[in-house]
């Protein structure tokens, strides 16, 4: 019976620890006449509830430029930056909210970029989206062009990146890859045609946080084309460029 009590009491305290860590969240006034919020961090999320002037919001998260708030009646959603700067403390000062910075990046859900560079010898652009699906592991969309001196190629790979240290401002990450590339020849050669082939890619790149919401980031690949061929070919890429989070 002791024991009990005992676990009891300790279920008790841990408990109220926990009230009290949820009643420690930053509250906010509405000031404009309504505040709209998301069903989630993005524009693309319908607004599913509107707070009414004067009254007080918990401010419980921040992802970017989007915040997670409830409601006095326990209604949660998310509002925007800027709605959000609209707002007063309980004080009756104008809330001040400071830019995406470096613990944004580390916790970053979407990313996209534009990267140029070398594939094979020839001038290659690319762009990528890139998902996070836990902080160390991603899912990316890849689309790139290839300019050459006898032929022309556009790749389109989708790859897992894993990122050991996500909370390191210079990070780096491991990838590997699949896909295909379509080759166009530029010249009339012999036994020489358009095609479209299976391609896939092992590499490995940093990315180096510069400020806000923005990141610069360099990568290598190896790259296996699977020819119809006896042989299969390899093909290096370097490539960097800018890219952002949101």
């Amino acid at each position: 019976m002791r024991l009990f009590a005992a676990l009891l009491v300790l279920v008790q305290c841990l408990f109220s620890r926990m009230v009290l860590a949820e009643e420690q969240y930053f509250t906010v006034v509405v000031a404009e006449p309504y505040l709209e919020l998301h069903t989630g961090p993005g524009r693309g999320y319908p607004v599913f509830h509107v707070v009414d002037r004067g009254d007080e919001i918990e401010v419980i998260k921040r992802h970017t430029d989007w915040f997670k708030v409830r409601t006095a009646r326990g209604k949660k959603g998310w509002a925007k930056r800027a709605d959000m700067q609209q707002t007063l403390t309980t004080t009756g000062e104008p809330t001040q909210f400071a830019n995406a910075g470096f613990d944004d990046f580390s916790q970053r859900r979407w990313e996209g970029g534009i990267l140029a560079g070398d594939f094979d010898g020839g001038d290659l652009i690319s762009a990528y989206v890139s998902f996070a699906m836990t902080q160390n592991l991603a899912i990316e969309l890849s689309a790139s062009q290839m300019f050459g001196d006898f032929s022309d190629a556009v790749i389109g790979t989708v790859n897992l990146v894993a990122q050991p240290f996500p909370e390191w401002r210079l990070s780096p990450f491991l990838s590997l890859g699949t896909g295909f590339i379509y080759t166009d020849p530029n010249v009339t050669l012999i036994d020489e045609s358009d095609r479209t082939e299976q391609i896939s890619s092992v590499g490995m790149g940093v990315r180096w946080y510069l400020t806000r919401r923005f990141l610069l980031r360099a990568e290598y690949k190896n790259h296996v084309i699977f020819q119809n061929k006896d042989d299969n070919q390899e093909i290096n890429e370097w490539k960097a460029g800018f890219a952002f989070f949101f």
